[in-house]
């Protein structure tokens, strides 16, 4: 019996680092192994009690669409919080027309690189990037070119290797600040710099924000006051034809499943392409934005407490890592991931060993081998991204499973030669 061919695009789309090794969790799951899952950026924390209680209330008859850009309050309401954070320095004010709410920062990032390039085109990326950027390029028959960062660098981006990375087909460069996987946060100097680039090679410049409050400023900030957040694309004014910027819920408001972000332009010509693709797809969710537009509301010692508990747990698991021998760690300074070396030569087959053939006391870790964030064959293959988004008592716990399985795996490694 013959079966309908694939498309090419649809038989090499590459798998997500973040989940390809779930068959293996499951199957210890199915052991009765409990789990620690460090390889998603799934929070514990609750979501704010704003938007818990919007969905309470919420009690129009009919679901309905709503508009293809998002409904006019929300778009008003992310407006002016962008222009309290300082983003109307860039040139004027943030106006609703120049926003577009999506389907998460997800659909944000795939309206933006198909506003951006046609097929065959490319997107610079700093590697190690966040796994997806590749897979909806890859959707798009649009090329990645890396941008090669370092953890001896803090993964710093240089401007001039940038500069030497762009090519007649390249039509954006994407960078998150605070950064996934690195933690990596960009100074307004930086942003600036980099932005300069992409003038000058006339190509968009794309800045996924979507940690934006999730910064650790040293010294801290007392505890009664707002944290400044990272600084924004939108702020700088000499940018303001080529910055795109992508934001979302998902993460600010401990609200992975409320498939709301938005991507925030200035340059008519390109918002119109990607309202053309919102029409397409009609409406983003009408019962999150009404909860987004709530959450936009939480006060400030709620918000707070969140970005505190990340660094409580940033500041636990960074000094638990680099006191296991042969693994270095940097110190992120914001979101709630970071990628460390591990003393393995294969840190993919050290994952699936975690979780196929190890537990310590009924137990085991989960993580997303490093390698797949990066698009420089080899690089990063003995390292891995870890979200700590479990509270302390876990990942302590976390800590001295990975322990554990390092000195386990090491056993192994060493009986098989």
């Amino acid at each position: 019996m013959t079966t309908p061919t694939l498309s090419r695009r649809g038989a090499t789309a590459p798998s997500s680092p973040i989940r390809r090794l779930t068959p293996y969790a499951d199957a210890a799951k199915a052991r009765g192994i409990h789990v620690h899952h460090l390889n998603i950026g799934q929070p514990d924390l609750h979501t704010v009690s704003p938007m818990r209680a919007a969905y309470a209330r919420f009690d129009d008859e009919v679901i309905a669409y709503s508009p293809s850009e998002g409904y006019l309050y929300y778009r008003q309401a992310l407006a002016g919080s962008y222009n309290g954070l300082g983003h109307d320095a860039g040139g004027a004010p943030i106006d609703p027309s120049q926003i577009l709410v999506t389907v998460g920062g997800s659909e944000a990032l795939l309206f933006t690189i198909a506003a951006a390039c046609d097929p065959g085109d490319e997107i610079l990326v700093a590697e190690p990037y966040y796994t997806n950027y590749a897979g909806f390029a890859h959707m798009l028959g649009v090329r990645v070119t890396p941008v090669s960062t370092h953890a001896s660098e803090d993964f710093a981006i240089p401007v001039e290797r940038v500069r030497a990375a762009i090519t007649p087909r390249t039509r954006a460069f994407i960078v998150p600040s605070p950064g996934n996987p690195t933690g990596m946060v960009l100074s307004a100097d930086e942003l600036r710099a980099l932005g300069q680039v992409c003038v000058d090679a006339d190509i968009f410049f794309v800045v996924d924000e979507v940690y934006r409050e999730f910064v650790y400023p040293e010294p801290p900030v007392p505890s009664d006051m707002p944290l400044p957040p990272s600084p924004s694309v939108l702020a700088i004014p000499e940018l303001a034809q080529h910055a795109v910027m992508i934001d979302s819920v998902s993460k600010r408001y401990s609200a992975c499943g409320a498939r709301v972000g938005c991507l925030v332009t200035r340059n008519r010509e390109f918002y119109l392409a990607c309202l053309k693709f919102a029409q397409a797809r009609l409406s983003p969710p009408t019962v999150d934005q009404f909860a987004a537009a709530a959450a936009l509301a939480t006060p400030v010692p709620e918000m707070r407490a969140m970005i505190e508990s990340y660094r409580e747990r940033r500041d636990l698991i960074v000094a638990g890592l680099n006191q296991i021998p042969g693994v270095r760690c940097p110190n992120p300074t914001g979101a709630f991931y970071l990628v460390t070396d591990l003393p393995v030569a294969d840190a993919e087959d050290f994952c699936i060993f975690m979780l196929r053939d190890f537990d310590h006391e009924g137990e085991t870790v989960m993580m997303a081998p490093a390698e797949g964030f990066y698009a420089t064959p080899g690089m990063g293959r003995n390292q891995v991204r870890l979200a700590y988004v479990l509270g302390p008592d876990k990942l302590a716990r976390c800590l001295v499973i990975l322990r554990a399985g390092l000195d386990a795996y090491a056993r192994k490694q060493a009986a098989a030669t």
